[in-house]
């Protein structure tokens, strides 16, 4: 693999990566007005961000094996034309309940940018490099989170949040002409001969302790950053009463957080154990959440909001570095449904929490609070349970051992 090529990868699975963030960040400032307009209540309205979810754990399921065995390109192109399709529609619907509909067929096209972005880079990379080239892709990603809600603010100061699908639409197709030019990284040798083996490889995976773990952490902390991202809109412009453009500026501001700290595992990659990233990133979740919890039952000003969510959700990028290449590590030719499994688990319970924490209400951030608080320390009990003694040395510290030998100690803790 060329520089060339390297860079035009890095960029290309960036973009695939930011489908999820691109798909609910940049709608977040519209949720009032959405709401609104409907005549909705903010529970319904995060339900439309729930079934985005759901399609997208769904279509990471079906798009993980599917690469597998018919390659990375082709699922890709099928991927990229729905979710066009889906956005302009989306764009026209005045029905609630089609736009529920829509908003799943959404989620599920754009997963397959997700997961095969994912695998495409297990194609190309390994130990140490893997999770170099995945500290950079969450680098690239971390650009989405900034720039979604300050686009989508900025498109609210001239239209409705009809604008913001019809952005979607065309970045949708810019992503299909980018897969018209990428160069198939799977050859049909590596491809699975049974699209049914790809399947039935799920149990297999899942038995794994080690793996499992994994998925459990990243199903536990997605979980919690989910409900930030469902309840941070009602949070600041129905609590703290910013506008739409100034809530997008707070929501961008985290997310800068995201890109800096997006570039830690790179640095640290050869020196400090992917394990001990992990461990850091699950307890900076976790205390950030504390404090949150305890600025909203002392009734906080906004300031200090911003401080204790931004502690409590720039860890994600170290996270999502380190946890994915350790469990990607030594799948192999089912890479695609080892991805789709940890896709599946950062997705779905995040769809269910989002609902909920409206639901509780919409002009209390103490719901919001409390699920982060147990998400967060369930994930980090999650990684000591399953992750840490894989890792564990005769002093009793995290190892800084090659990610290649991982899965071997994982197969020792079964």
């Amino acid at each position: 693999m060329n520089n060339r090529m390297k860079c035009f990868l890095i960029v290309f699975l960036g973009m695939l990566a930011a489908m999820a963030p691109l798909s609910t960040d940049m709608y977040l400032p519209a949720l009032p007005e959405f709401s609104n307009d409907f005549h909705i209540s903010a529970s319904l309205a995060q339900l439309t961000l729930t079934m985005t979810l759901i399609g997208m754990a769904v279509g990471q399921i079906l798009g993980g094996p599917v690469s597998d065995y018919l390659g990375r390109r082709n699922p890709l192109l099928l991927g990229m034309a729905v979710f066009t399709a889906a956005s302009v529609l989306c764009f026209i619907t005045s029905s609630i309940h089609m736009f529920l509909g829509l908003r799943l067929i959404q989620g599920i096209a754009g997963a397959f940018g997700i997961v095969i972005s994912r695998a495409i880079a297990r194609d190309v990379a390994s130990g140490p490099e893997l999770l170099q080239f995945y500290s950079i892709l969450m680098m690239v990603n971390g650009l989405a989170p900034i720039a979604a809600p300050v686009i989508g603010g900025q498109i609210l100061r001239f239209t409705s949040w009809h604008g913001i699908f019809a952005a979607m639409a065309v970045v949708g197709g810019l992503m299909f002409l980018l897969t018209m030019v990428y160069q198939e990284t799977l050859p049909p040798q590596k491809r699975i001969s049974d699209i049914k083996s790809s399947f039935k490889s799920f149990p297999l995976l899942l038995k794994n302790r080690y793996f499992c773990g994994q998925c459990l952490i990243q199903c536990f902390v997605f979980g919690g950053v989910f409900t930030y991202i469902g309840g941070s809109s009602f949070l600041f412009q129905n609590i703290y009463h910013v506008s739409a453009q100034v809530y997008s500026y707070i929501f961008g501001f985290i997310g800068l957080g995201l890109l800096f700290m997006g570039a830690l595992p790179a640095r640290l990659s050869g020196t400090v154990s992917g394990a001990s990233m992990l461990r850091a990133a699950l307890w900076g979740h976790l205390t950030g959440a504390v404090l949150f919890l305890a600025g909203v039952l002392l009734f906080a000003p906004l300031w200090y909001s911003i401080v204790s969510l931004f502690i409590a959700i720039v860890p994600l990028s170290v996270l999502g570095a380190s946890s994915t290449s350790m469990a990607l590590e030594s799948c192999g030719k089912n890479a695609g449904s080892a991805s789709a499994i940890l896709g599946f688990s950062s997705m779905v319970l995040g769809g269910v929490l989002m609902p909920v924490a409206g639901a509780m209400g919409e002009n209390s951030a103490l719901p919001m609070a409390l699920i982060m608080v147990c998400c967060f320390a369930l994930g980090l009990g999650a990684f000591y349970h399953y992750v840490a003694p894989a890792h564990r040395g005769k002093d009793g510290g995290l190892t800084s051992k090659r990610e290649e030998e991982q899965p071997a100690a994982a197969e020792n803790q079964n």
